[in-house]
């Protein structure tokens, strides 16, 4: 691991080289159409009736927040130092296989004055916790393959659910989020926090009030450079990324890009995803990589016969209205990380990734610096001018992680509709097991499910003046640790 990346990149020859006698993981093979579940088509173009309209849903005032915590990693342990800022709120439980896990995140949270019941030792330890009948969220930050399992099964125990992205790895996943919410009447939001960073929440306001004119295309991207990171056994309980990456090809991570475009161009409140194509470039970097470590440890032999996602892949969507969407997802070249967030419409554009944000009304370029200002002052959303600068001080991604954590505990103790419900979670979720099937079909179209049921033709996109909400105050008695303000 000590290597250079470069050094191994000209190892590229051994792509097709297998080691002998090597153990190949179960379910990790050629990531292609035969893989895909039989009834995934039928799957997609499913038409279901409604059992209730969760968009909109506005469940009853919790006046404390009392939270279980699900994964102790660098996203969970994190997320509860965050939510210690907040008032009304308790930390009840922490839940992770691992018990120095617990102690480390119970550490960060000492001075918080919460002392949270531990849940550890086995591998469905959560069930427990999410058994308490004191507890009002269940807030999870596990490996992907867990999210929908805990997230169903809290539901059904009379718990709202807020998970890490993606909510859902296959489409049989999304409809059951969906038919859990709907049937226990219990929130699902998926916690992408892009959707809070202030440029992202810049550009939907002005949207909403008409800046853009009528929005024609988006595109959002998830460009990041983690490729020796996945690889590294000190970083992801049991390399569970690396794996997902060994077993599918497709978009595996399209919700932060993807999220923030959606709300603006209401998708599941006034338009609807109709249909998706996909391709995906060769992996010319994770197999060569794999064979390369795998020579020096046995560990890395079962992935060095595995077929990995390519480098790219590049997904369009069209939308019932004629809008389209552009997603992109690259996890391993070495580019500069980019979400491209681009909102193009009749009357003007917005773009910041990988450059600083920009505004432009003509062909003719970019607005100057003191005209955007100008218009971020104008456009600035109320979220940002309530808790803007005390999420700019908590952290989590320069804030927006803050932003998030807060929005989500005011809509419980107010009694407001989610931003982001359970159709948006199945919806965004579903782009993967979508896209893979795409690929592995030379990127012909599939239907992308309406998991609302038809009601997208009269769902309302959802207000985001803080009407009603904005009383979750803030401790600001504390100091943000080091790991939390990245």
């Amino acid at each position: 691991m000590k290597n250079n990346r470069r050094d191994f990149l000209k190892l590229a020859s051994l792509a097709g080289i297998g080691l002998t006698g090597s153990a190949v993981l179960p379910g990790i093979g050629t990531a292609h159409a035969a893989g895909m579940p039989d009834n995934l088509l039928q799957l997609a173009q499913q038409a279901r009736k409604q059992r209730f309209n969760m968009s909109g849903y506005a469940a009853p005032k919790i006046d404390t927040v009392r939270i279980g915590y699900v994964g102790l990693g660098n996203r969970g342990s994190a997320a509860v130092e965050r939510i210690t800022w907040l008032q009304n709120i308790e930390v009840k439980a922490l839940c992770d296989i691992r018990p120095e896990k617990i102690a480390e995140t119970k550490k960060r949270i000492a001075n918080s004055g919460y002392h949270p019941h531990e849940y550890t030792g086995s591998a469905d330890a959560w069930k427990k916790m999410c058994e308490r009948n004191d507890i009002d969220l269940i807030y999870i930050a596990t490996p992907w393959e867990l999210h929908t399992p805990i997230a169903v099964y809290a539901m059904e125990q009379g718990k709202h659910v807020a998970t890490e992205i993606p909510a859902a790895t296959s489409l049989e996943e999304c409809w059951r989020l969906v038919e859990t919410s709907e049937r226990t009447r219990k929130h699902c939001v998926m916690l992408e926090n892009c959707c809070y960073d202030f440029f992202e929440l810049l550009t939907l306001n002005m949207a909403r009030q008409g800046f853009f004119g009528e929005i024609i295309h988006c595109e959002g991207a998830y460009i990041h450079d983690i490729f020796e990171s996945m690889f590294d056994k000190t970083k992801r309980y049991n390399n569970w990324r690396l794996r997902e990456n060994a077993k599918h090809n497709g978009n595996l991570y399209p919700t932060h890009g993807l999220g923030p475009v959606c709300q603006v161009l209401n998708i599941n409140r006034g338009d609807s995803m109709e249909y998706l194509v996909s391709v995906s470039s060769n992996d010319f970097m994770m197999h060569p990589y794999a064979v390369s470590l795998a020579e020096k440890d046995d560990f890395y032999k079962q992935f060095a016969n595995a077929h990995f996602r390519g480098n790219m892949n590049v997904s369009t969507i069209r939308t019932r209205k004629g809008k389209t969407i552009m997603v992109q997802h690259d996890v391993t070249s070495p580019r500069p990380y980019s979400r491209i967030h681009l909102v193009s419409g009749t009357k003007a554009t917005a773009q910041k990734y990988p450059l600083p944000a920009r505004i432009a009304t003509s062909h003719e370029g970019w607005l100057s610096d003191a005209d955007f200002k100008k218009l971020e002052e104008q456009y600035m959303p109320a979220i940002v001018r309530k808790v803007g600068d005390m999420a700019k001080q908590v952290g989590g991604h320069g804030g927006m992680d803050f932003m998030m954590d807060w929005r989500l505990i005011d809509c419980l103790r107010n009694g407001l509709p989610m931003d982001m419900d359970v159709y948006d979670a199945a919806t965004w979720s579903a782009i993967w097991p979508l896209s893979e099937w795409s690929v592995g079909h030379r990127s012909n179209s599939i239907d992308v499910p309406d998991f609302t049921g038809g009601s997208w033709k009269n769902n309302q996109p959802v207000d985001i003046s803080l009407a009603q909400g904005g009383t979750t105050g803030v401790v600001n008695k504390r100091q943000a640790s080091p790991e939390n303000k990245q």
